[in-house]
């Protein structure tokens, strides 16, 4: 039996244009916030990657589905140990618990969207990265210490959001 509605919740469109859009800086990334956790009772969560030259996460794992769909450029997706180059167009689903990481190896800017279910994600980046004016915002110039600082917040908050560093 389906559920009746749930009047409660409301129609979300993203736009990343939107000035309401928040966007983090992340390990050189910028991510926009395109649709919350909040905004879908914790079932996903859907952010707007931009990736520069060179950029990417440090190898990691979760608890939870992510799937990517490159936009623009490419990129090389590490999953199992093995690498993988995905061009735009191309969608690639990482399964929960599967340690994996990407990076952009093309010379040039990628853009790709990432879904997460359940949500968490989206609230994790916001408390770890640095708040930015937009999607064309230089990252922040961070010292050393704010760079330590920031890896030991992401270290510290990682269990809470079901994720591991490896």
């Amino acid at each position: 039996m389906i559920p009746d509605d749930d009047p409660s919740r409301s129609l979300t469109v993203a736009n990343p244009d939107d000035p309401a859009t928040t966007y983090v800086s992340l390990v050189g990334n910028t991510y926009g916030m395109l649709v919350t956790g909040e905004q879908t009772d914790g079932r996903y969560c859907l952010i707007d990657m931009r990736v520069p030259a060179g950029g990417g996460p440090p190898p990691h794992r979760h608890d939870f589905e992510e799937m990517f769909t490159i936009i623009e450029g490419e990129i090389e997706f590490t999953f199992r140990g093995e690498k993988h180059l995905v061009r735009a167009g191309s969608t690639v689903n990482i399964p929960a618990n599967a340690p994996h990481h990407f990076r952009n190896v093309s010379g040039a800017p990628a853009r790709m969207l990432c879904m997460c279910t359940p949500a968490g994600q989206d609230e994790y980046f916001s408390r770890i990265g640095d708040v930015v004016a937009g999607r064309d915002a230089p990252p922040p110039q961070l010292s050393p210490e704010e760079l330590a600082q920031r890896r030991r917040r992401a270290a510290e908050l990682a269990s809470t959001y079901r994720s591991e560093f490896l």
